[in-house]
């Protein structure tokens, strides 16, 4: 998933000065907690009238409130923050949010249950060794097919990360995809695109990618399913192209070794002639885990699309057979697929739980970083600065076409991707505030959800501060400076087009 909680750079040696390190997700988000705080001090409150049938401001309503907040009550916000991103309660009067307040729960708790749950799933299923094997499987039959192999790696890679944001999972391929690569006359720049862009496509394309689309979606309001198919027609047109690219790149370093962006690493010579080894035979067990992964994350789709909705229009009555999941439901699905992957994968009561406690230990950062993003949000909205925000931002993009506006989402979001490099940390701290002005634009709040899922997506391929990029260029040792050059034209075909996809959407929205 791409979730990266700090920078993933070598650290210094003895003799050499200390690098500058870009602080972690937990650091940045905690800074931006205590400004904003401060920042409320200073911000006019103010607040805008809700629409009763959409829940969302009305245009042009904003008036000035006295958020009536003493300085002691400001300083148990801040005091407090994290506890109300979790399970914070938001008033049925006044809309106050506190632990102790009667109403609609606010905090990320089902988020981070659920973010825990499908951790859990992920690292059950990666123990069983059916994931591993079932690639190795794919690697070896077509090993002697170079532009194959690399093909159906890279799809695979990209299922992987717009169904479930696969990223630092990644991390344990490179073992298996160096030796393959140098095998069939390529070089360790193929390697590290295949894995990098492969999986990053797949996570700037994310369909129903718990991580990104679903802690957005879930921060703007709206259904995980809202946007899907337009979602799904970005990763059709991507990813081919993204093949392409690696594929061009690949063809021509092995036509004429001189053209490498990579430079050679001592003992590759020998694991040319080694290749990737034997690989163990797919037992029974771990072909039924492979088939249990690939029906639930279809049957996840299945039961979070708004078929109705999507078939009839936005206003219709859902069909009987529609089960309209959210994150409750969609959290113990996976803890339940879970238990039957562990059970399958013979693991056995200690191997099982083991895991079980090792998979949420994983994913415990992602979903504290979720809570503290939301508590940032509960800061302003007791402090009441968001309509504020929100009222600033109205006046920016009044007159604003559609088209324009979606553009404008999409450039808005590179920056904070840079700011905050946590996908789901971006996306519960900036969906609050960016959502609504849908409403004022006339476009769809999916749409501004893909439009941050997009820049998002386009950050993550280069981000230093990531340990699947950096992490992963050190596997295949290859540098930073090489990977940036072999990168850049097509970073600059994925912001052209995700610019054009967004407006467009937007447009049509």
């Amino acid at each position: 998933m791409s979730t990266s909680t700090g920078a993933g750079a070598p650290t210094a040696g003895k003799d050499e000065q200390p690098r500058f390190r870009f602080p972690s997700a937990f650091t940045v988000l905690f800074g931006v907690t205590v400004v904003v705080w401060l920042l409320a001090f200073i911000i006019p409150t103010g607040a805008y009238k809700v629409d009763e049938k959409t829940g969302g401001p009305i245009p042009g309503s904003y008036e000035t409130v006295d958020a009536g907040l003493s300085f002691v009550d400001r300083l148990m916000q801040l005091f407090l923050s994290p506890v109300n991103g979790l399970y914070g309660v938001k008033a049925s009067e006044g809309g106050f949010i506190g632990p102790y307040e009667s109403g609609e729960l606010f905090g990320a708790a089902g988020v981070f249950l659920f973010v825990i749950a499908i951790g859990i799933f992920i690292t059950m299923s990666m123990r069983t060794g059916a994931i591993d094997n079932g690639i190795a499987h794919v690697a070896s039959r077509f090993q002697t097919r170079g532009a194959v192999v690399i093909g159906i790696l890279m799809v695979l890679f990209s299922i992987g990360g717009t169904t479930e944001g696969m990223a630092e999972e990644t991390l344990g391929f490179y073992a298996l995809v160096i030796p393959l690569m140098l095998s069939l006359g390529y070089d360790r720049m193929v390697a590290a695109a295949t894995i990098l862009i492969g999986a990053g496509v797949g996570v700037l394309a994310s369909t129903v990618n718990p991580f990104a689309t679903g802690v957005a979606s879930d921060a703007a309001g709206i259904s995980i399913g809202d946007g899907i198919a337009y979602r799904f027609l970005m990763y059709i047109v991507l990813v081919p192209i993204a093949v392409f690219f690696v594929l061009r790149y690949a063809k021509k370093v092995k036509a004429d070794p001189s053209k490498s962006r990579s430079t050679v690493a001592d003992g590759d010579a020998e694991i040319v002639r080694l290749g990737i080894g034997e690989v163990p035979e797919l037992t029974g067990r771990q072909k039924t885990v492979l088939a249990v992964v690939a029906l639930t994350f279809t049957f996840m789709i299945f039961a979070i699309v708004p078929w109705a909705q999507v078939i009839d229009g936005t206003d219709a009555e859902s069909y009987g057979w529609q089960l309209d999941w959210y994150f409750p439901e969609l959290a113990a699905l996976f803890i339940v697929a879970s238990l039957v992957v562990g059970l399958i994968g013979g693991l056995g009561e200690k191997g099982l739980t083991d895991t079980l406690v090792r998979g949420a230990g994983d994913f415990i950062g992602v979903g504290l970083i979720i809570v503290l993003a939301r508590g940032v949000t509960v800061i302003m909205n007791n402090s009441q600065i968001t309509d504020t925000v929100l009222h600033s931002m109205e006046n920016a993009v009044s007159g604003l076409s559609s088209g324009i506006f979606g553009a404008v989402m999409f450039f808005i979001n590179i920056p904070l991707a840079f700011l905050v490099p946590s996908t789901s940390g971006h996306a519960a701290l900036a969906m609050p505030i960016l959502a609504p002005l849908a409403d004022f634009a006339g476009v769809s709040r999916a749409m501004v959800v893909t439009a941050f899922q997009s820049a998002s997506g386009v950050v993550n391929l280069i981000t230093p501060t990531s340990a699947v990029v950096m992490g992963g260029l050190a596997l295949a040792k290859v540098r930073y400076d090489q990977y940036l050059r072999f990168i850049a034209p097509f970073l600059l075909v994925l912001f052209v087009l995700c610019t054009a996809f967004i407006a467009v959407g937007a447009a049509l929205s």
